[in-house]
């Protein structure tokens, strides 16, 4: 690779690097995208059973967010430390976060694989399942367990390639397995006649040919950050610094693993099976809401972590600013479909008329705020690339932890219609979170840009 495209991230003009480098990384996670609610709109399209086997599979969406959450530990963690050494011109340290970060994924695979596969039945009571959606659940995640390990390294390495400004072909690494499991989804559930397990069989297939992609690119002579047998042993002075700016990432999807649990148990207390059903479906929409804006923020995080370590602050100022701006339209187009369209939405993934009915209601109360997660997804993934952990860590917390969890429970307490009111924690928490978000952004960014000695070629 030629080393002046990778210098590209310093002297580019801004919104045609953003551009080149976001558009991929959104397509990369609007195809990710697909692994998550394929399964999820043939499953609910299962006939005779559809209903009832989403949402067992929704039950287990606590889990599977936790195994994507330890590879962000590591892989959002390790990617944006890498840009930072790159943009120093120190590629032999990056390299070394490269192959510890390796080994980390390894050892966190076979772990959480060992314990999940233990504990999964009395997991899944816990979060929420009843007798009749517990045997769907169980069907779908002891597949999904197995392969753990390609989960891990094909969400936590690809971000090694997107540090490079190789968005295209971190792109290629979700694309590949998420047209293959698009491909199989519908061969193993109705033509093998597997259902639910064929869908988790056709994720796990297709992660698998994702994880080789990517560490076969990583092991290649194409890439300028290679994975080499030196680096793999462990060393403590790489590893906390990766796992103290991964603590963010892992903290956001790890606590919507724990929010996913208490909107589950307060909905089935409240709604029952119908409700938690909603739930997994309202789920799957906020991911198509989250899932663009985080390919849009993995495209600006290498500009603005080669241009901190660059020093070059109008830069890092240009792409918070386009960063933020294209999020919040994004949001606000989804937010009109909210509003507009919700049973066309809610039709992907159901034909079940109590179900879609119940949907669209909820789906209204649950989105009344989302234009504002562009600034929350946004600034506080923008921190991250600043290499601001701490501030970072306090985000992810706010939002879900302080307020949105404690929300679900207290909400019914004070409303009479207490299934509404589990709903509407979610657009208070929203509004909130990303007020304060807006503030701190804005006071430590001037006083990070204040710092640096800006140098020619900004």
């Amino acid at each position: 690779m030629d080393r002046q495209k990778h210098n590209d991230l310093g002297s580019e003009p801004v919104g045609s690097l953003l551009f080149r480098l976001a558009v991929p990384s959104i397509c990369a996670q609007v195809v990710n995208l697909l692994y998550n609610i394929v399964d999820r709109i043939y499953i609910g399209h299962i006939p005779g059973i559809g209903a009832t086997a989403l949402t067992g599979v929704g039950v287990t969406f606590p889990i599977i967010m936790l195994i994507a959450a330890f590879a962000s530990l590591i892989g959002m963690g390790g990617a944006p430390r890498a840009s930072i050494q790159m943009g120093q011109g120190d590629d032999g340290q990056a390299e070394e976060i490269l192959g510890n970060c390796v080994t980390a994924l390894l050892v966190i695979s076979a772990a959480l694989t060992v314990l999940f596969l233990l504990l999964q039945k009395p997991l899944l009571l816990w979060f929420g399942a009843s007798a009749d959606t517990l045997p769907y659940g169980l069907d779908y995640l002891g597949i999904y367990i197995c392969g753990t390990v390609f989960v891990q390294f094909a969400l936590g390495l690809n971000g090694f390639i997107s540090a490079q400004g190789r968005a295209m072909v971190s792109m290629l690494t979700v694309v590949i397995g998420a047209i293959l499991n698009i491909v199989l989804d519908p061969l193993f559930i109705f033509v093998l006649g597997m259902g639910v397990r064929g869908a988790a069989l056709a994720t796990v297939l297709s992660q698998a040919v994702s994880a080789f992609w990517v560490v076969k690119f990583l092991c290649g002579a194409s890439t300028r950050l290679r994975i080499r047998k030196a680096h793999l042993r462990p060393r403590k002075d790489v590893l906390v610094p990766v796992i103290s700016l991964g603590a963010s990432p892992f903290v956001m999807q790890s606590t919507e693993s724990l929010l996913s649990i208490t909107f589950n148990i307060s909905l089935q207390r409240f709604g029952g099976d119908l409700a938690v059903g909603a739930m997994t479906i309202l789920t799957s929409l906020m991911q198509i809401v989250n899932m663009p804006l985080m390919g849009l923020t993995a495209g600006a995080q290498p500009i603005i972590g080669f241009n901190l370590g660059a020093r070059h602050p109008d830069r890092m100022r240009k792409t918070v600013k386009l960063l933020t701006t294209a999020a919040f339209c994004y949001s606000m187009l989804f937010w009109l479909a909210v509003q507009l369209i919700p049973g066309v939405l809610a039709s992907f993934f159901t034909d079940d008329p109590a179900l879609l009915q119940f949907t669209v209601w909820a789906m209204r109360i649950y989105f009344a705020t989302v234009f504002v997660i562009a600034f929350q997804n946004s600034l506080q993934q923008s921190f991250i690339a600043l290499g601001e952990a701490k501030i970072s860590l306090f985000l992810a917390l706010l939002r879900k932890i302080i307020l949105l969890i404690p929300m679900i429970l207290l909400l019914p307490r004070l409303i009479s219609d207490q299934v509404f009111a589990v709903f509407l924690a979610e657009p208070v928490s929203d509004f909130i979170s990303a007020s304060v978000v807006i503030i701190l952004f804005r006071k430590r960014f001037r006083s990070i840009v204040a710092s640096i000695r800006p140098q020619a070629g900004g």
